[in-house]
């Protein structure tokens, strides 16, 4: 069997694992195994962060959905207010829900009033 050098291949491995790790801090943007681990490192955290992300925004939606709730003044709650649209069948995400609350609260009000009927 013939003898196969891997200078390209590994050249080239190496060379796309430093440069992705360009603003990294120290050995981690100059030596390739650290580099290699802190590129792992940082793709598992975006990977996770992604989740979070999701999970954050969601809470925004939902804060903002009672504060709107709060401001109207009927003393009605947040879980209150999502078991009466499902009761009435109106079918709006939380993140539209908050979009309006924030933008058009006159419509917003139109919205609970129906909910509540």
């Amino acid at each position: 069997m013939t003898r196969v050098k891997t200078g390209i291949t590994r050249r080239k491995r190496h060379k796309k694992v430093l440069d992705s790790n360009k603003g990294f801090r120290g050995a981690n943007s100059r030596l390739y195994k650290r580099a290699h681990e802190a590129y792992m490192h940082a793709g598992m955290y975006a990977y996770i962060g992604r989740r979070l992300r999701k999970r954050d925004m969601r809470k925004l939606w939902i804060i903002r959905i009672n504060a709107a709730l709060t401001e109207l003044g009927e003393g009605l709650k947040y879980s209150r207010f999502i078991n009466a649209l499902k009761k009435a069948n109106i079918s709006i995400d939380r993140k539209m829900l908050a979009e309006i609350a924030v933008s058009d609260f006159r419509t917003f009000k139109d919205i609970v009033k129906a909910a509540v009927k």
